[in-house]
């Protein structure tokens, strides 16, 4: 994995952070992983996606949307930089980022809205790392990777941790994550 990602992570108050690893074998399996994570959000949660290009930060999105019920196809929102998906069910709307192209931090972040979508929906940042954790103290980092192996051989097997960061995260029960 190219990012920057601490496996030793604490909760503010000093707890370890709630964590799973799981590896996912297909960008089906990636995607139902993305339906499983959606029933543990809530409203106001917000979930940063770090991992390479084609990593499968757009296909665990798309599985969340499935998951929470919201209308529109989950897409890229490289060029648009956000999409709004509401909810059909009643439930939060997904707030869908890509800060792939935004090289401020917050600053920049600030003319999307995205602290006054926040309480109200589950805001998901692509390429958020360094970028948007002032948003929350509470949040969910997922960190995709390949796993090692012969780069010339198609490989669709990922690495994937999630780790809660902050109060609502610290005792979370992360294992629904596995299957």
């Amino acid at each position: 994995m190219n990012a920057p990602y601490d496996p030793h992570a604490v909760a503010p108050s000093g707890a370890p952070a709630a964590t799973a690893r799981l590896t996912v074998h297909s960008p089906e399996q990636m995607q139902e992983l993305g339906r499983r994570l959606a029933k543990l959000l809530r409203p106001g949660d917000l979930v940063l996606l770090t991992g390479q290009l084609g990593a499968g930060k757009t296909t665990l999105t798309r599985g969340l949307g499935e998951g929470m019920g919201v209308r529109g196809a989950v897409t890229s929102p490289t060029f648009v930089i956000a999409r709004v998906h509401p909810s059909l069910s009643g439930g939060p709307a997904l707030v869908h980022v890509d800060a792939y192209r935004l090289g401020g931090g917050l600053d920049e972040m600030e003319d999307l809205d995205l602290d006054v979508s926040l309480p109200d929906s589950v805001v998901v940042v692509e390429w958020g790392d360094g970028k948007v954790e002032d948003l929350s103290d509470d949040r969910l980092h997922v960190v995709i990777g390949r796993t090692e192996g012969d780069e010339t051989v198609e490989n669709d097997e990922r690495e994937v941790v999630v780790t809660g960061v902050g109060p609502r995260w610290a005792a979370a029960d992360l294992s629904p994550l596995a299957g």
